[in-house]
């Protein structure tokens, strides 16, 4: 799937709606840690993960930015430090410069305000004023693959993020889990329309026929139910 169509189809969904996707399709749900959040409200990146694993000097972003294409997605393995920050304003507009469409750090960023203004959507786990005072040895992966939290992200993998957070996906399964995710869409759609309307979501996935089942078989589950009754509130 091209960038163009992934951004397209992403723009009427959420993570959540690929995080549901993703555990009915049996794929690993991989969502970047919780405190990693969007710098400003609103931002929203989906495209092919492009990984760096940061050392201590910004030109691994520039060596990155060389291979970069079009809508990629630089992911950052700053190790989730919280002693310094890795990228600030000229990394991020020489990755606007490049294709980029967003930046996502395992770790800290500075030059919040000038961050703001440039407007490149960028994700990570807060902010602080100092920048690297090492210089660590360049591991051999250091461009291919990029450890967010507890996952490994390569150019395998597709990046999506909005106010929700992160989620890394593989890119070989983006039109089966947009798909998913699209039919989770419209029905949680539809189940909020009809509780607006007085329905409640009890009634909507018959819930009092749910307990009665458990009651003849306490091991069955709600999201079994759901399946079943073509609910979406679980997945």
């Amino acid at each position: 799937m091209d960038t163009h169509e992934l951004v397209r189809r992403f723009a009427t969904l959420t993570t959540a709606h690929l995080a549901d996707a993703c555990v009915r399709a049996g794929v690993p749900v991989r969502c970047a840690p919780a405190p990693m959040l969007p710098l400003f409200p609103g931002a929203r990146v989906s495209g092919r993960a492009l990984p760096a694993r940061h050392v201590g000097s910004v030109d691994i972003f520039l060596e990155a930015y060389e291979q970069a294409e079009p809508g990629d997605v630089l992911v950052v393995d700053n190790g989730g430090r919280t002693d310094e920050a890795c990228v600030g304003d000229l990394a991020a507009l020489e990755a606007q410069l490049a294709g980029v469409q967003g930046v996502v750090i395992w770790g800290l960023h500075r030059d919040t305000a000038d961050l703001r203004a440039i407007g490149l959507p960028l994700f990570s786990q807060g902010s602080l004023a100092t920048g690297p005072l090492r210089l660590d040895p360049r591991p051999a992966d250091a461009l291919t693959a990029a450890r967010v939290g507890d996952w490994t992200v390569t150019t395998a993998d597709l990046v999506l993020g909005d106010e929700d957070g992160v989620l890394f996906a593989p890119a070989e399964r983006a039109g089966e889990l947009l798909a998913l995710a699209e039919g989770i869409r419209d029905t949680e759609r539809q189940q909020a329309e009809r509780i607006r309307a007085g329905v409640s979501l009890r009634a909507q996935v018959g819930f009092d026929g749910y307990l009665a089942a458990r009651r003849d078989n306490p091991a069955l589950t709600f999201r079994e139910h759901l399946r079943a009754v073509g609910g979406a509130i679980e997945e």
